[in-house]
């Protein structure tokens, strides 16, 4: 009788290699589903106790709904035990980001979004969390007490923020990632994903959000990491069938990630004598034409195949808008060393949310900006901490044409590092959300960046009075047509007076959380009587609106589109009705909290107007 074990190495090759097809084509779902089947299977040592810990500290976050200087819907209320969980709600002491669904992508502050963005990055925010121990990780868990499903993808980091030396390498690893997907409940929930198993020990993790599908702001309380000290050991059996794991490998074989993009623009690796097909018969502008549609990866990958192919996607003019945000996590110095031949004529570049932890240096920024600068109209810097003062002065000398910087949440920023900016007199856009821009240097800004429409101010902590800010706002933006104020500490009716008058062509006008401003004063009143072409005002939290305010709005801003008055005690249903019928692209309005404003009004009004969006939120 012939041995059956050569059969059975057959068959499992065959099953093996049937597993590795399955992973590349089966769903999300599908890939999921085996996942649970794995870790279901998994056999841990007895002696390999688990670790549960929650977050110790808040390292890094793009953006919250709260004040600076308070703890008051912010992200720092993720650190430590649940406060609210499993109560639901509305409660000022879990984490909130500052946006929600698309309301602000219809905005005319919103920029336009870059295009050649892979289809599976859809991250709008994010926070970092560092926990005592580090530990290999067997599950995390997201304490969500309103409005959950924000969360979309989970990463770990191999490098320890309590380390008293930087590590010789970081490593960013992605636990679970999801598309976003809408959740119909806004009850609290305890999100347990099932995570991937990796081969180091962490104890930094990475939430990363997408609130597009939320019909209100979601709101976390606490994040719970498990794991183990020792490296958990699955057996064969089980290991050969992760398909999470097959996938990876697979891109990684196939150099699809950003750790091998020295190579893949490199023409020595292409074979002598490859046929280039029949692209050669296609005009030249027709190939760059398809070309445009693919990704950063997907040219890495092209430009293996042929010499002609090659060239077209060494070739400046793909990257004229350059969007390196979604490869944050492998993006170095490196990297912007073999892109900076083919970045010449680059015009927008995307850099947020990368450099960070040494990756990338001041060195190697300015190397890049020396040769790719003198073209740059537009420059997205959010939350890249590497920069300094070095940074924003080569950014002022080499980058003339700028009309576009974005440098939000770079709250590591020194404040004279704001001086440079002055330099820039071509900005018609500038974002300073959540930075330590000082009153002197934004006078200097304003002074000689008179082309300015749009400009965000938000959350800037630093400006010891906004009133003064707004009289050279007032008398040098005459072209504004946006303007974040959002928690601005001290702003009045006179500096509100000021901008009335010298900025008429406002469209958008966020003064959230502006405790000093008092509708008795009749500054709102002006506002609408001055302003005809609001789209968007934003008076949350201010006590003081009232149905004079309303009617004046609904008499003289007829082009608005969001309105929101969440928390004032002094505006009735009838007002509201006025403003509906009047306001007909009204399709915002948030009058959480509003005391004379109960659910059976809210049902009323949704009734008579159902394409406008009433938000009436609540605490438990």
């Amino acid at each position: 009788m012939p041995p059956v074990f050569p059969m059975l190495t057959v068959l499992t090759m065959f099953y093996y290699m049937c597993l590795r097809r399955r992973a590349r084509t089966a769903t999300r779902g599908e890939m999921m589903n085996s996942h649970r089947t794995i870790e279901a299977n998994s056999r841990t040592s007895p002696l390999h106790a688990e670790v549960v810990q929650y977050a110790k500290e808040v390292v890094d976050f793009s953006s919250h709904y709260g004040s600076e200087n308070s703890m008051s819907y912010t992200m720092w209320n993720l650190a430590g035990v649940p406060n609210v969980f499993p109560s639901s709600g509305d409660f000022t002491q879990t984490a909130v980001f500052r946006t929600y669904g698309t309301w602000w992508d219809q905005c005319p502050s919103a920029p336009v979004p870059f295009k050649r963005t892979p289809p599976n990055f859809q991250s709008q925010d994010y926070v970092e969390l560092a926990f005592e121990q580090q530990v290999y990780p067997t599950a995390v868990h997201v304490l969500e007490t309103y409005h959950p499903g924000a969360v979309i993808r989970i990463l770990a980091c191999s490098a320890n923020p309590y380390s008293p030396s930087p590590p010789a390498e970081v490593r960013w690893e992605i636990l679970w990632s999801e598309k976003p997907t809408k959740v119909n409940a806004s009850q609290a929930r305890q999100f347990k994903p099932c995570i991937k198993q990796i081969n180091f020990p962490t104890n930094l993790i990475r939430l990363e959000v997408n609130s597009s599908l939320l019909d209100y702001y979601t709101e976390l309380d606490a994040v719970v990491l498990h794991g183990t000290k020792d490296k958990p050991v699955l057996s064969l059996k089980t290991s050969l069938i992760d398909m999470n794991d097959l996938e990876d490998d697979y891109e990684e074989k196939n150099g699809c990630g950003m750790d091998n993009l020295n190579k893949k623009f490199s023409s020595i690796a292409l074979r002598e004598g490859t046929s280039n097909g029949y692209f050669d018969k296609l005009p030249y502008e027709l190939i760059q034409l398809i070309l445009n549609h693919l990704t950063l990866p997907d040219l890495c990958r092209l430009a293996q195949t042929c010499k002609l192919l090659n060239q077209h996607c060494c070739d400046p003019l793909q990257y004229i808008h350059l969007n390196l945000q979604p490869y944050w996590a492998k993006l170095n110095d490196t990297s912007l060393e073999f892109l900076q031949p083919r970045c010449t004529l680059v015009q927008w570049l995307n850099l947020s949310w990368t450099g960070n932890r040494g990756f990338i240096s001041v060195s190697g920024f300015s190397r890049f900006l020396k040769v790719c600068g003198s073209e740059l109209v537009r420059l997205e810097l959010s939350c890249s901490h590497f920069l300094n003062e070095t940074c924003l002065e080569i950014i002022s000398e080499m980058c003339l044409n700028l009309q576009d910087l974005n440098l939000s949440s770079c709250d590591k920023l020194p404040p004279q590092a704001f001086n440079h900016i002055a330099k820039l007199c071509g900005l018609k856009r500038l974002v300073l959300y959540r930075t330590k821009v000082e009153q002197t240097a934004l006078l200097s800004v304003l002074n000689f960046c008179s082309e300015l429409q749009h400009l965000s101010l938000g959350s800037c902590v630093m400006i010891e009075d906004y009133d003064v800010i707004a009289s050279m706002i007032g008398a040098k933006c005459k072209k504004l047509r946006t303007l974040d104020l959002w928690r601005c500490k001290n702003i009045t009716e006179n500096g509100i007076a000021e901008l009335a008058s010298g900025c008429p062509l406002l469209e958008e006008l966020d003064l959230g959380w502006c405790p000093t401003l008092q509708s008795s004063t009749g500054c709102f009143a002006k506002l609408a009587r001055q302003l005809p072409n609001l789209q968007k005002l934003f008076l949350t939290a201010n006590r003081s609106v009232c149905d004079t305010d309303i009617e004046e709005l609904a008499c003289n801003c007829t082009r608005l589109r969001q309105l929101d008055i969440l928390g004032t005690r002094m505006v009735s249903p009838a007002s509201l009705r006025k403003l509906l019928e009047s306001c007909k692209d009204l399709s915002l309005l948030d009058v959480s909290f509003c005391s004379q404003i109960d659910n059976r009004a809210v049902l009323e009004l949704n009734v008579s107007f159902p394409k406008v969006f009433i938000k009436k939120s609540f605490t438990q």
